[in-house]
């Protein structure tokens, strides 16, 4: 009835038949899952573009102007006085430790007593 050829031709059309499907299978797997992070990256990209233009109308000048004038007294605010701006020039005074720092060519500090801010130098 059946020879030895035509079962072995059975089995390995049955055994081509499974492998495309499972095949099948983890590729449409796979393209979910690849859907899935491409709206997740979507979803991403947007919830960012929302947090810059949050940030964008938090830090507005105006805004932190208004914000500075209300609290002025709670956190002890002060303006900035122009005799805290200094010029180029008055830096070359100011001593910056063990390193002579070059300022338009010319060399800034004596070396001598290192200016500490905060406790990094």
């Amino acid at each position: 009835m059946f020879r030895t050829s035509d079962v072995v031709l059975i089995a390995v059309m049955l055994s081509a038949a499974a492998f495309t499907y499972k095949t099948k299978h983890d590729a449409q797997a796979m393209m979910n899952r690849i859907d899935a992070l491409e709206t997740e990256i979507r979803l991403e990209k947007d919830a960012i573009d929302v947090l810059k233009a949050d940030w964008s109308l938090l830090t507005q000048p105006e805004r932190l102007q208004e914000l500075t004038e209300i609290y002025e007294e709670e956190l002890g605010l002060q303006g900035l006085d122009a005799r805290q701006i200094i010029s180029l020039e008055s830096l070359r005074d100011i001593p910056f430790g063990n390193e002579t720092f070059m300022v338009q060519g010319e060399p800034v500090g004596d070396g001598q007593d290192p200016v500490v801010t905060g406790g990094v130098r």
